[in-house]
């Protein structure tokens, strides 16, 4: 079996390739139209056509501009923020019906479990009894007018009474002091006057009595208004309907609040039903967590870091969230499924450990974001510094000693190039070529070490196809 061999050496141009430091942004790969293209009759080519991909289960991925030496990277996972559980209580001891199931997603204002609570009952009735209060007082408020305008007509009366009898003393007085009449008749008169007078000053001092019955008929009826609006207050935290809702009446004229027979807990955002704290039909006591729900988007991502990095760490730097493995094989987290946000230092570190937690709340999050999951953390320390062409690790294989990397044939997608790999430095994840790419070239990345087997043997690749089992045939085999 002869073998050929041939090295592909294609530099990557410094100029119009990368972008010019200072312009901002570096994450997002530049378009760029020109390509690495083999020299003419290059054997160290592979067929890959799309039978033979399916079966590798190969994924390609585009070489991007990135600042792979001033990138930290930390593990962490997510976590629900604090914001995201909502807990509902038994507001008052009673027996517990639930309405929803573990896993139930629930709207706002959805009917989560009633309670049949005594206590309940016991503040109906002193709602029903401050009601009565309210009647019994407004009725007698209304009492007081006929009898002050009895009393007024009483008194008007008595004065006139008063003005009649006065003058005829006065006139008996003048007949006396003339010479004429009679004593007796003058004692009589004035003892009428003074009957008259006391009369009238009977009726001021029950007028004044009626005046302050009136207040404090009033300020009972305020205090009983005030004891219901304190009542209706305490059944609204409780049922979680307004004051309004309470009042309205039914087709009998009956209060809502009198017909409830149960108070009815309902949700207040949105959610789903992490946890049941008690199972239905049980007793719960007063203040007891009965259901518990999440907002599975309210989520932070909250990595660890070690305090040695510090010096390069600050609140509001540029931070993404990547998969935790990077591949693009179909039914797998995909490598460019990623999230970002701004970077916040954690307010205190773990000194045994010598780290110290760094949070991020993504903008957006992906399917594949939930609580628990771990993921990487991305952090840009310095976005000054000019990008450099990377591919990520996991494209590069070690044929011995010798990493290689393949390149799509842009002229040719059922093509893969075998490339000796001139890297540079890498993050953990990303690492730098030197020569052998363009921005924008693809890369195999699934499926990359199945071909560095068919196409190495410690020494330069041969060229070669693979057929649709997934074997590979060398240009030059004898059969």
């Amino acid at each position: 079996m002869n073998r050929m061999v041939l090295t592909v050496g294609v530099c990557l141009g410094t100029a119009g390739l990368l972008p010019v430091a200072g312009c901002g942004g570096g994450y997002e790969p530049q378009a760029d139209e020109s390509h690495a293209e083999a020299a003419p009759g290059a054997s160290n080519g592979v067929d890959i056509p799309a039978p033979v991909r399916q079966n590798l289960g190969m994924t390609f991925i585009a070489t991007e501009a990135r600042r792979v030496e001033h990138t930290l990277r930390v593990p962490g996972q997510f976590e629900y923020l604090p914001s995201a559980r909502r807990e509902h209580h038994a507001v008052l001891s009673g027996r517990v019906e639930l309405l929803v199931s573990q896993f139930d997603r629930v709207e706002a204002g959805t009917a989560l479990f009633t309670i049949d609570a005594p206590a309940w009952r016991s503040l109906q009735r002193e709602l029903i009894e401050s009601e009565s209060a309210i009647e019994r007082h407004q009725t007698r408020l209304v009492s007081f007018g006929p009898l002050r305008d009895a009393h007024r007509n009483h008194e008007q009366k008595l004065e006139r009474l008063i003005e009649n009898r006065r003058e005829r003393v006065e006139q008996l007085e003048r007949v006396a002091d003339a010479g004429g009449g009679r004593s007796g008749i003058l004692g009589d008169a004035r003892a009428e006057l003074n009957t008259a007078e006391a009369a009238l000053a009977e009726v001021l001092e029950k007028e004044a009595e009626l005046t302050a019955d009136e207040q404090g008929a009033a300020a009972e009826l305020e205090q009983a208004r005030s004891t219901r609006a304190f009542l209706l207050g305490t059944a609204a935290t409780l049922t979680g309907l307004s004051r309004d809702q309470l009042l309205s009446k039914d087709s009998e004229g009956r209060p809502a609040w009198s017909t409830l027979a149960s108070l009815t807990i309902r949700a207040t955002d949105p959610g789903v039903v992490e946890s049941l704290g008690v199972t239905d039909g049980s007793w719960a006591g007063e203040d007891t967590p009965v259901i518990t729900l999440v907002r599975p988007e309210l989520l932070r991502f909250r990595g660890v870091g070690l305090q040695s990095d510090l010096g390069r760490l600050r609140d509001g730097l540029r931070a993404r969230i990547v998969a935790p493995t990077p591949t693009r094989v179909p039914g797998s987290i995909d490598l460019g499924e990623t999230m970002e946000g701004s970077l916040m230092l954690g307010l205190s570190a773990d000194a045994a450990g010598r780290t110290i937690d760094l949070l991020v709340v993504p903008g957006q999050l992906h399917a594949w974001a939930r609580a628990g999951v771990s993921a990487q953390l991305e952090i840009v320390v310095d976005a000054s510094i000019t990008p450099t062409l990377a591919i990520p690790s996991a494209a590069v294989q070690r044929d011995g000693l010798t990493p290689v990397f393949f390149r799509r044939d842009p002229k040719d997608p059922d093509r893969a190039v075998r490339v000796v790999a001139d890297l540079g430095t890498t993050d953990g994840r990303w690492v730098v070529v030197h020569s052998g790419l363009r921005l924008g070239d693809e890369v195999v990345l699934d499926g990359a070490f199945q071909l560095m087997l068919a196409t190495g043997n410690d020494g330069p690749a041969e060229g070669g196809h693979f057929h649709a089992d997934g074997t590979f045939h060398a240009d030059d085999d004898e059969n």
